[in-house]
């Protein structure tokens, strides 16, 4: 079985190359089948399916995307990824490795992650961006499936544009994490959490400023054009309805690069 060790957990990477004429590289792997799916005009796009239980405790996973100069890619996924236990007991590990060249844009939209009790999982985002890439990305973290309490979930995510830093933050959340995960000043009770990551050279001239938005999320610009929206929610389900109306406004200041 391609990818797979059973023993130590499932070893797996699927890989992505886009250029502007096409996908030549297109190869999913273990638990990761990726999709061709329908998109507009010269915007490739990708669905992710998951062709088995992933990421369990042990796992290794990785996916990896390079859209290469001047190329348009929308990588998005059929279902939520739902982290659970192991029989080890061993964290599982989710690396997801992307870059944009020149004049390239990515738009990374996966549906949630649920982090189910009793699991832990380790998840690492690195971003590389030439200096004049766009990338939105959305990340959503949803702390227990519904009336349970959530395992441990430990994420980060770097971006680096022309080899500088632009963002570093890690999160870590339930029973693994430090003190305080839970408390007024993080989460205040929240069980869903989403973070969306909008980098586009356009900002340089039209930057935007910090704000709240609405009650349950806020708008940080980042050093560079670049903007970070951090919200807090109940459920999934407004979660993803605070992002998308994000996502809206955004088309009135931004049409080119917009959330899809």
């Amino acid at each position: 079985m391609d990818g797979l060790s059973l023993g130590a957990g499932v070893r797996a990477t699927a890989r992505i190359v886009a250029t502007p004429d096409g996908l030549p590289v297109l190869a999913g792997e273990g638990p990761l089948a990726l999709r061709r799916t329908r998109a507009t005009g010269d915007h490739h796009r990708v669905t992710v399916v998951g062709a088995m239980s992933a990421p369990l405790g042990g796992d290794r996973i990785a996916i990896e995307a390079e859209v290469r100069d001047g190329a348009r890619l929308t990588v998005d996924s059929a279902a939520a990824t739902i982290a659970l236990p192991g029989r080890t007991g061993e964290p599982a590990h989710y690396d997801v490795r992307l870059s944009v060249g020149s004049g390239g844009e990515l738009h990374w939209l996966p549906e949630q992650l649920i982090s189910a009790r009793g699991s832990d999982l380790r998840m690492r985002t690195r971003v590389e961006l030439a200096a004049d890439a766009r990338l939105v990305l959305r990340e959503e973290q949803i702390l227990g499936r519904h009336g349970e309490e959530p395992g441990t979930l430990a994420t980060r995510l770097t971006v680096h544009r022309a080899g500088r830093p632009l963002l570093d933050q890690a999160l870590a959340y339930g029973p693994g994490a430090p003190g305080g995960w839970n408390g007024s000043a993080v989460l205040g009770g929240h069980r869903a959490v989403g973070q969306l990551l909008v980098v586009d050279p356009e900002l340089a001239d039209k930057p935007v400023e910090a704000r709240l938005l609405g009650e349950s999320a806020v708008l940080t610009p980042l050093a560079g054009p670049a903007f970070l929206v951090t919200a807090l929610a109940p459920d999934a389900r407004l979660l993803r309805r605070v992002l998308d109306d994000i996502g809206t406004a955004q088309r009135d200041f931004m049409p080119r690069l917009s959330v899809r």
